[in-house]
Protein backbone atom coordinates (compact mmCIF):
# COMPACT_ATOMS: atom_id res chain seq x y z
CA UNK A 1 0.00 0.00 0.00
CA UNK A 2 1.21 3.54 -0.61
CA UNK A 3 2.15 5.44 2.64
CA UNK A 4 0.53 8.69 1.53
CA UNK A 5 -2.73 6.50 0.83
CA UNK A 6 -2.25 4.18 3.89
CA UNK A 7 -1.89 7.64 5.89
CA UNK A 8 -5.02 8.85 4.58
CA UNK A 9 -6.82 5.54 4.85
CA UNK A 10 -5.69 5.26 8.76
CA UNK A 11 -6.67 8.86 9.49
CA UNK A 12 -10.11 8.78 8.91
CA UNK A 13 -10.20 5.38 10.71
CA UNK A 14 -8.64 6.78 13.39
CA UNK A 15 -11.04 9.82 13.66
CA UNK A 16 -14.06 7.55 13.29
CA UNK A 17 -12.85 5.36 16.04
CA UNK A 18 -12.20 8.49 18.29
CA UNK A 19 -15.45 9.71 17.53
CA UNK A 20 -17.91 6.09 17.89
CA UNK A 21 -15.60 5.44 21.06
CA UNK A 22 -15.98 8.40 23.15
CA UNK A 23 -20.09 8.45 22.42
CA UNK A 24 -19.82 4.81 23.16
CA UNK A 25 -18.12 5.10 26.79
CA UNK A 26 -20.29 8.23 26.88
CA UNK A 27 -23.46 6.62 26.65
CA UNK A 28 -22.48 4.09 28.62
CA UNK A 29 -21.45 6.22 31.89
CA UNK A 30 -24.52 8.01 31.47
CA UNK A 31 -26.65 5.04 31.52
CA UNK A 32 -25.12 2.83 34.06
CA UNK A 33 -23.37 5.10 36.54
CA UNK A 34 -26.03 8.04 36.87
CA UNK A 35 -26.26 6.27 40.76
CA UNK A 36 -23.02 5.01 41.23
CA UNK A 37 -20.57 7.18 43.62
CA UNK A 38 -18.34 10.14 42.77
CA UNK A 39 -15.27 7.91 43.15
CA UNK A 40 -16.64 5.02 40.81
CA UNK A 41 -17.82 7.66 38.45
CA UNK A 42 -14.41 8.95 38.49
CA UNK A 43 -12.80 5.86 38.38
CA UNK A 44 -15.06 5.12 34.98
CA UNK A 45 -14.41 8.08 33.50
CA UNK A 46 -10.21 7.88 34.16
CA UNK A 47 -9.93 4.65 32.65
CA UNK A 48 -12.51 5.08 29.61
CA UNK A 49 -10.56 7.98 28.69
CA UNK A 50 -7.20 6.48 28.83
CA UNK A 51 -8.17 2.84 27.15
CA UNK A 52 -8.23 4.50 23.94
CA UNK A 53 -4.60 5.61 23.42
CA UNK A 54 -3.85 1.82 23.48
CA UNK A 55 -5.86 1.08 20.04
CA UNK A 56 -4.99 4.55 18.68
CA UNK A 57 -1.31 4.00 19.13
CA UNK A 58 -1.86 0.83 16.96
CA UNK A 59 -3.52 2.32 14.62
CA UNK A 60 -0.86 4.87 13.92
CA UNK A 61 1.79 2.44 14.14
CA UNK A 62 0.54 0.61 11.30
CA UNK A 63 0.11 4.09 9.64
CA UNK A 64 3.94 4.84 9.89
CA UNK A 65 4.76 1.07 8.64
CA UNK A 66 6.24 1.09 5.56
CA UNK A 67 4.88 -1.17 2.85
CA UNK A 68 8.33 -3.02 2.00
CA UNK A 69 9.01 -6.08 3.19
CA UNK A 70 11.96 -6.40 5.19
CA UNK A 71 14.42 -9.48 5.20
Amino acid sequence: MVPSFRRFVGMVVLVVFVIVYAFTAMVIGDLKLQQASFVVQLIYFAVAGLAWVIPAGAIIWWMQKDGRNRT
